[in-house]
């Protein structure tokens, strides 16, 4: 890894988990970590209710377009995590990757999105100290 890790989100629409986590690690590593996001079939916005559920936690994501995964994004990512889009990922040797079970919150009310949110801040953070550590 760089001296600055790039960490990609994959999920099938980048429309919801994928952007969440990435907007968490934005938010959380500032300029420590670069931060990619996308999907295997990403949607043509991001799902209201996940911009919601970020904004309650002072994060904004609603000027993100969800974008399409390609072969570059990957190989150029030092992790990358997939989010339920199964074989649509490529794998490259010698990256990180890690799937992250969530449950979609497409179609979900802010009910159903909050813990899935919650989860991927526990990740992320989880996820930082390895990658990024704060400097002592």
């Amino acid at each position: 890894m760089s001296d600055k890790p790039t960490v990609l989100f994959v999920c099938v629409h980048n429309a919801g988990r994928s952007q969440m986590a990435a907007g968490y690690l934005q938010a959380m590593a500032g300029d420590r970590v670069e931060v990619v996001s996308a999907g295997s079939e990403p949607k043509d916005q991001i799902n209201p209710v996940a911009i919601q559920a970020m904004a309650e936690e002072g994060i904004d994501i609603a000027g993100n377009q969800p974008k399409v995964l390609t072969t570059e994004a990957v190989r150029g990512s030092d992790v990358v995590i997939t989010m339920g889009c199964g074989d649509a990922c490529p794998i490259f040797p010698g990256k990180r990757y890690e799937d992250w079970e969530l449950a979609d919150p497409a179609g979900q009310g802010i009910d159903a999105v909050r813990p899935i949110r919650d989860d991927i801040k526990a990740r992320i953070t989880a996820l930082l100290a390895e990658i990024a550590p704060a400097a002592a």
